[in-house]
């Protein structure tokens, strides 16, 4: 009896990225491939990459060299290499690893199993790159390969879980490659997202958080009867679903409607991710991020006006081409006045074919870094006052684990998306469970169960 064709599949990356995979991976088992940890053994290793940031593209490269020995000593493995990075270099990948038997963008996941089959029969070097004929992980076209859309393979796990609403930017800010890779934007019907959350419950997800480039221009150019992005929250709303988060969000086009819904949606969560890339009037207006300042803080405090509780994290570039020393204090300061809950910081690097990667006046290197230890330093100090003010609290945590730090604990996340660990029997894992903090770290708090959970 022969068996089943192996893949070993490794994400780089974004959430999005973790979605794709996890359709990838369905749709691998629905045409007859099972999946395999270990990469020896496989017939099919496909990196699925991203190059938004510098060193993710670096490592992934660094992990294909790592593939090479495996080729010479099995010829007819398959190596593949998808994603951003993918649709950025293309066919030059196979210059730089000649191993490699396939490069293929983000819009060309779905076709992967019928590619392999091609591959398999003659051996070619194959490049999917540009916009997909359909929208990738269309319904119908899952179906047609004998997935089920709604009921895949979870990636984030049985609890916590990942919908992609829409793909691609329009806003095509100065430093970033994201329209350049993942296209246009263009939005999922409302009613095939709703069916796949109607599935994710059914199979047991309790908190799943929607995903997008910009998910609240969700809509945008849609057709007649298709809801904008609060129209489809408010739809989501009615499946049942315990929690309900979206990452990423773009200020300018955060809407008083979509601030109104913390209110109106008790399924909404109490936390929201919101990048500002940088606190200083001029670094925003050269970045084309299309509001200041002073229209970022008004949100805020429209929001903690409207959800008192919200959690808020953010994005922050440092040394973007032209930052003077004036303008990083600004970003100081907006850490201060807004005091996130925690912040992901990145020292600015050229992209190529973004208009930041010509200006003039770059940051030295050196200058950078010290600028991203000094505003890290203190955005550490903000978080775990943060964290200290739940001292006392009641929190309403969804258990998701043994705790792997604490023996003899549990792990699970707060509405606010905070880490609670406290003692508890493993039966308590998939419930939610009202737990008093004790004590407050840097990453995570420390509770005693108050209640039953349910």
């Amino acid at each position: 009896m022969t068996r089943a064709r192996r893949a070993h599949l490794v994400t780089f990356g974004c959430q999005m990225n973790e979605y794709d995979s996890g359709r990838l991976r369905d749709l691998l088992c629905a045409h007859g491939w099972q999946l395999t940890e270990i990469r020896e053994e496989a017939d099919f290793i496909f990196f699925n990459t991203c190059s938004i940031r510098a060193k993710a593209a670096q490592r992934a490269l660094r992990r294909l060299e790592e593939l090479r020995p495996l080729k010479k000593n099995n010829p007819s493995l398959i190596i593949g290499l998808g994603g951003c990075l993918a649709e950025q270099e293309g066919r030059a990948l196979f210059d730089q690893a000649p191993w490699l038997d396939l490069v293929a963008g983000p819009q060309h996941l779905p076709r992967l199993p019928d590619i392999l089959d091609e591959i398999l029969t003659d051996r070619s070097q194959i490049a999917l790159i540009g916009p997909g004929e359909t929208p990738a992980w269309s319904q119908a076209n899952l179906e047609a390969q004998g997935a089920k859309p709604d009921t895949f393979n979870s990636t984030a796990g049985p609890l916590l879980d990942y919908v992609t609403i829409m793909q691609g930017c329009n806003n095509y800010c100065a430093y970033c490659v994201v329209p350049y890779l993942r296209g246009p934007e263009l939005s999922r019907p409302a009613g095939e997202i709703v069916s796949e959350i109607k599935g994710r419950v059914a199979a047991g997800s309790r908190d799943i958080t929607l995903l997008g480039q910009n998910v609240n221009a969700y809509g945008r150019g849609r057709l007649d009867g298709e809801p904008d992005f609060p129209g489809l929250l408010r739809l989501i709303a009615d499946t049942g679903l315990d929690r309900l988060r979206f990452i990423t969000s773009h200020p300018r086009d955060f809407s008083p409607e979509l601030v109104n819904l913390f209110g109106d949606l008790s399924s909404l969560s109490e936390s929201l991710h919101l990048p500002v890339q940088s606190g200083s009037d001029a670094v925003l207006k050269a970045m084309g991020r299309g509001y200041t300042r002073r229209v970022y803080l008004d949100l805020i405090e429209a929001l903690r006006v409207r959800c008192p509780n919200l959690t808020l994290t953010t994005d922050l570039i440092v040394g973007f081409p032209g930052e003077t020393e004036a303008d990083f204090d600004e970003s100081l300061s907006l850490i201060e006045t807004v005091g996130f809950d925690a912040m992901f910081s990145f020292k600015y690097s050229d992209r190529s074919n973004t208009v930041a990667s010509s200006l003039p006046d770059k940051v030295l290197e050196e200058e950078k870094s010290r600028r991203l230890i000094e505003l890290q330093t203190r955005q550490k100090v903000i978080t775990l006052a943060k964290n200290l003010a739940h001292l006392g609290t009641v929190l309403e945590v969804l258990v998701e684990r043994v705790s792997s730090r604490y023996p003899g604990q549990l792990t699970g996340r707060a509405r606010n998306y905070k880490l609670v660990h406290f003692d508890g029997p493993p039966e308590l894992i998939g419930q939610l469970v009202s737990v008093r903090v004790i004590e407050a770290f840097s990453t995570s708090l420390r509770g005693e169960r108050v209640e039953a959970s349910r």
